[in-house]
């Protein structure tokens, strides 16, 4: 299946538009990761980040959680910042607590996976940034419609 499957504009705008909470899966404490700049900014967009990151008690103001599962808020998205044969798991974790998407940033691929969170009713996005399909579809987003 080829990945561009995985990136279709219309799932990215439906999950930008319509999911409020988003666990960023591998965010760093660090301001000068990817994965923390990339949770900064969907927070200042008024997205409900959920950080998952075993490492940390707190990020951006928000309670840390050592996974998925534990994490005390609904989660709609989960944004993976973590490498590919991470993704099954993080699937099965996703399914379990409910979300309605997957999120791989740029980078993480896994075929399989994927189509597995798709085969369970999740949207999937693989190898994109959020960020950057943000800034990508920001007049849509701010006008409310594709």
């Amino acid at each position: 299946m080829p990945l561009a499957s995985f990136a279709r504009d219309e799932d990215i705008l439906s999950i930008l538009r319509s999911c409020r909470s988003v666990a960023v899966v591998g965010c760093s404490p660090d301001p000068t990761r990817d994965s923390h700049a990339v949770a900064r900014f969907l927070q200042s967009k008024g997205y409900r980040i959920i950080p998952v990151n075993p490492n940390a008690t707190e990020i951006l103001g928000e309670p840390s959680y050592p996974n998925l599962e534990a994490a005390l808020a609904p989660v709609e998205v989960v944004d993976v910042f973590r490498r590919p044969e991470h993704v099954p798991g993080l699937v099965e974790e996703a399914v379990r607590v409910g979300a309605t998407a997957l999120w791989l940033q740029e980078g993480v691929v896994n075929v399989e996976a994927a189509l597995r969170a798709r085969e369970a009713g999740l949207t999937v996005v693989m190898d994109r940034c959020m960020l950057k399909e943000w800034n990508r579809f920001e007049e849509q987003l701010a006008a409310g419609h594709a």
